[in-house]
């Protein structure tokens, strides 16, 4: 990642003569000619480090900038110089946050050990908030031994360290975001935020305003600014979850941004540049989609840079004892119950249409109705009657309700069950693929992904 320095300085002469010295350095450089111009470019830039010159007429002057720096930013180190300072100046800016302070005329040697004294102190600190972050995070763990999980960790172990995009490929629940938070949290990115969002589910006309932001009036109903996806994810990570359900027309914007590394708010004047790592996934085979012409070639290749394929469950059940042990102790720390092997072979016998987020879903019921061990005869009451795949395109009736279902229960509850072995019913036959499963059942997806979030499938 290239290091961005803004040049904040009323004298052009000095902003040029610092901005060759940094860019022969390697940096990339940005300039402000007055402290209101600083504030602007700031936003837009994202400076990793900033020069700032303490008078700067007309306008507000180093020290009221950098004032207003702070209130915004306590990360970001500045630099502050002046031919014409005295001890009470350098002293007021350092109590304002300033990191140092240079006297003109500059010198080369100066102006780079201060300002990599400064970079270097702020990874320091940041590196420091990731360390301490990682003592109370929860380890990110991909349950499972079998060959093709293996496969998926030491993918994982091979990109999180370098950069690079990523793809993963998978079925619907088979753990997809768990794999982009692994890579994030493995990356040197792990102490900045990573952002998630589902592409399917976002309505055709806001996909732009969610990815990229909107300014207020930028549109009817944008009564406030709001950041987009991107924004939020800078210097992170950005999981782009079913990215192959985006339309024609937003794909065309999300290449424009992974070209140019700049986005623009709806409404906004200015561009605004983002440094975003993308882990994108899906459930589709992008090849047929390039080929069918839904999906952009470039895109596509821009995306796949490192693909990971995710297995299906019904692939690695030799996985699933341990993964019932992992998913019954979250549901009930160190008092989960304990599967008998006529009950693993009960839920081996499944199909696993909906794969481990299913699985999660029967397990979490499983150990919340059930004792202290969990038999077969458990297990068949609450598995689905059916794990069989069948034709997705056939009428969806849903899964029988018996009446012994109805005993001791609220009306609220058992439509909520009925609803669920509906849904899960439907994504069986549609092989894990919502957007199928979503025109069988006649509704749309954003719909069907509101409900599976509901209903704990998402």
């Amino acid at each position: 990642m290239t290091t961005r320095v803004l040049i904040v300085d009323d004298e052009a002469n000095i902003r040029r003569m610092l901005g060759a010295l940094l860019k022969s350095e390697g940096f990339d450089v940005a300039e402000a000619g007055n402290g209101n111009a600083a504030l602007l470019e700031i936003e837009a830039y994202r400076p990793d480090a900033i020069l700032l010159d303490l008078m700067m007429p007309p306008g507000p002057d180093g020290i009221a900038t950098l004032e207003k720096i702070r209130e915004r930013d306590g990360s970001t180190p500045v630099v502050m110089m002046s031919g014409k300072a005295q001890l009470t100046d350098a002293v007021r800016a350092i109590k304002h946050g300033a990191f140092q302070f240079l006297e003109k005329p500059l010198t080369p040697e100066a102006v780079l050990v201060t300002l990599r004294s400064a970079l270097e102190l702020t990874r320091t600190q940041a590196e420091n908030r990731a360390l301490k972050s990682q003592l109370v995070r929860p380890r990110i763990e991909l349950v499972g031994s079998t060959p093709g999980i293996q496969r998926v960790k030491e993918a994982i172990a091979q990109v999180a360290p370098t950069g690079a995009r990523v793809m993963v490929y998978g079925e619907s629940g088979t753990g997809k975001e768990l794999v982009a938070n692994a890579i994030h949290h493995a990356s040197r990115r792990a102490g900045r935020p990573i952002v998630s969002v589902n592409c399917a589910a976002i309505p055709r006309d806001l996909v732009e305003s969610e990815m990229f932001g909107h300014e207020r009036g930028a549109f009817t109903g944008a009564t406030d600014r709001r950041l987009g996806r991107f924004e939020l994810a800078d210097t992170g990570t950005l999981f782009l979850d079913e990215v192959g359900d985006l339309n024609l027309e937003a794909q065309a914007k999300l290449l424009r941004v992974l070209e140019a590394g700049e986005i623009q708010r709806l409404g906004a004047e200015r561009v605004q540049r983002v440094d975003v790592r993308i882990v994108a996934a899906t459930n589709q085979k992008l090849e047929q989609a390039v080929a069918a012409g839904t999906f952009r070639e470039d895109l596509y290749f821009r995306l796949n840079v490192f693909p990971i394929e995710m297995p299906p469950l019904r692939q690695r059940l030799d996985d699933l004892p341990a993964l019932v042990r992992h998913l019954a102790d979250r549901v009930r720390p160190n008092q989960a119950p304990e599967f008998t092997a006529e009950a693993l072979a009960q839920l081996a016998s499944y199909d696993w249409p909906g794969n481990v987020r299913e699985l999660a879903n029967i397990v979490e019921r499983l150990a919340i109705i059930g004792g202290a061990e969990i038999d077969a005869a458990l297990v068949r009451q609450v598995l689905p009657r059916s794990g069989a795949r069948a034709d997705p395109a056939a009428t969806i009736t849903g899964p029988p309700v018996a009446q012994a279902d109805f005993q001791g229960r609220s009306l609220s509850n058992i439509l909520d069950d009925y609803e669920r072995a509906l849904l899960q019913d439907a994504l069986g036959r549609a092989g894990g693929n919502v957007a199928e499963a979503a025109r069988a059942l006649q509704t749309d997806r954003a719909n069907l992904y509101r409900r599976m979030k509901r209903l704990g499938l998402s």
